[in-house]
């Protein structure tokens, strides 16, 4: 018997027997990286006009993660919103692009407005 720890390989990944668990697939590093957050998305505005939709859910670690990710799901004209907006984190304003998003929160998405 090995004093190595084994863990039982992933489903469908090729393993060898006896593999430490840091060399199964899709583990390598995990304890380092940061585990992105379920949040509520809220877009109002050209944001909801330009993604299509008045909210959805999604995973992200950080705002500026969420921005990246909702920018390659949604396209240029949200790119294009998302570096003019402000943003809310469960209603509280957010600049700081590293900044964590608790789990569960509620991101609102809000362009500039203009009016009177």
């Amino acid at each position: 018997m090995s004093s190595r720890f084994e863990a039982p390989p992933l489903p469908g990944a090729p393993v060898s027997p006896g593999a430490p668990v840091d060399a199964l697939p899709g583990t390598v590093g995990l304890a380092s990286v940061a585990v992105g957050v379920t949040v509520t998305v809220r877009y109002f505005a050209g944001a909801r006009a330009a993604s299509g939709l008045s909210s959805e859910v999604v995973d992200a670690g950080t705002l500026g993660e969420l921005l990246e990710l909702l920018g390659r799901r949604h396209g240029e004209p949200l790119a294009r919103v998302l570096t003019s907006a402000s943003y809310l984190v469960n209603e509280v304003s957010c600049r700081d692009r590293a900044a964590a998003l608790p789990a569960g929160s509620t991101v609102d998405v809000l362009p500039p407005f203009a009016g009177g």
